[in-house]
């Protein structure tokens, strides 16, 4: 049983909040999407509200050693602009040493540390626990509100937890747990999950633990054309999986075991090439001719697809419909995000990644129930799979 921050009291105490502020950053260092340091926010008011005090620790990008270019500084700019002026946000130099314990012991109310980037340390990935002994020595209470790291066995999101007197999620891990247990757990029907992506292989532990669950199973991107041509439809020179044919088909055979439908793609956009410049034409079929390649679902599969999220009750989405990064290969990924957004009777759940990033440029994002934070974690999750930094929160306080 996970206990969550708001069962605890945390007055007067240490607060180590282990959160996901891998944020992009652009040439200037400056934060380009602050969504997960929002999404942040109410744990982190929460804990100052209640008289904690709060020590955030986070990793950014995938630094060899201590990079000045991957500092957190940016991200305590942002977190302070956030916040406003009745916190301070202090960057630790560090994650661990001497300084960083003085600057925690001396935390004032309302104050706020940020350490700095903890792979800056290779033994933060490598869960050592001399390290996450370190990490536990800051603080009273461990909350982890990080879903995209759960997937992680790391030093800061399992290793340094039984060393912490006291643990709990945050108000994000709660939200991500309950909207993806709702659709693997206790979906309402129709439910339908819409894969897209590159590779069937990427995507096949989730088909599998989906299609038990699910009425139907639409699949876009290229990932579609391993599915076609099992099927003996043409694919031009579409991306396919050769060495995963049998794959596919054993997810069309089981499906049919289970009376389940994998809808595929009915017709396509396609080119000669994945480039913004390449000439276009629809297909009037689901074969696609010779030299060519299929780059987004085409009008008719966008009609079908819409009428099945239109009747469905919940919906989960990961994975683009096409090159949606390129305009003209985009009008997949944006009409089912769309269609999600329109059909306010349903739980709609966007599985991170790049279907999350989609749906927020596109201006879905806010119109669906849930947009997780955790790409990797959101599939693990819906595949089955136990995820560390749940397990390390499960169970009696030490």
């Amino acid at each position: 049983m996970v206990r969550y921050v708001d069962e605890l009291q945390v007055a007067g105490k240490r607060v180590f909040i282990r959160v996901d502020f891998n944020v992009p950053l652009d040439d200037q260092h400056h934060v380009t999407d602050d969504t997960r340091i929002r999404e942040a926010l109410p744990t982190i008011q929460h804990v100052l509200a209640a008289g904690g005090k709060v020590i955030l620790g986070s990793h950014l990008g995938r630094p060899k050693g201590a990079d000045p270019a991957l500092s957190l500084m940016p991200v305590a700019q942002r977190l302070s602009e956030l916040l406003g002026r009745n916190h301070e946000v202090v960057l630790a130099d560090d994650c661990t040493g001497d300084g960083v314990k003085k600057i925690t012991r001396e935390l004032k109310p309302g104050q706020v540390v940020l350490l700095e980037n903890l792979r800056f340390h290779k033994e933060e990935e490598a869960n050592d626990e001399a390290f996450a002994k370190e990490l536990a020595s800051l603080a009273d209470v461990y909350v982890n509100d990080a879903f995209g790291t759960a997937h992680r066995a790391h030093a800061s999101t399992a290793g340094m937890v039984p060393f912490v007197k006291e643990k709990a999620a945050g108000f994000l891990m709660r939200k991500e747990l309950q909207y993806l247990g709702k659709v693997i757990r206790e979906p309402e029907r129709p439910f339908v999950a819409i894969l897209g992506g590159a590779k069937v292989s990427d995507k096949i532990k989730v088909i599998e633990n989906l299609l038990p669950r699910v009425d139907a199973l639409l699949v876009g991107g290229a990932m579609a054309y391993t599915f076609l041509k099992v099927q003996g439809a043409e694919v031009g020179s579409s991306r396919v999986e050769a060495d995963k044919l049998d794959l596919a088909r054993r997810c069309l055979d089981a499906a049919a075991r289970l009376g389940k439908e994998i809808v595929l793609p009915v017709d396509h956009v396609v080119g000669t090439e994945p480039t913004e410049k390449t000439a276009t034409q629809d297909t009037p079929d689901r074969n696609i001719p010779a030299g060519w390649m299929g780059l987004d679902i085409g009008v008719k599969t966008r009609d079908l697809y819409r009428q099945h999220i239109r009747n469905a009750r919940t919906v989960f989405w990961n994975g683009p419909m096409g090159l949606f990064e390129v305009e003209k290969f985009s009008a997949g990924t944006r009409e089912v995000a769309q269609a999600m957004a329109s059909n306010t009777q349903a739980v709609t759940v966007v599985g991170g990644g790049d279907s999350a990033a989609a749906a927020n440029e596109m201006g879905y994002g806010m119109q669906m129930k849930h947009v997780s934070t955790g790409g990797g974690a959101s599939l693990e999750f819906i595949e089955g799979r136990e995820l560390p930094g749940v397990k390390a929160l499960e169970g009696k306080g030490n």
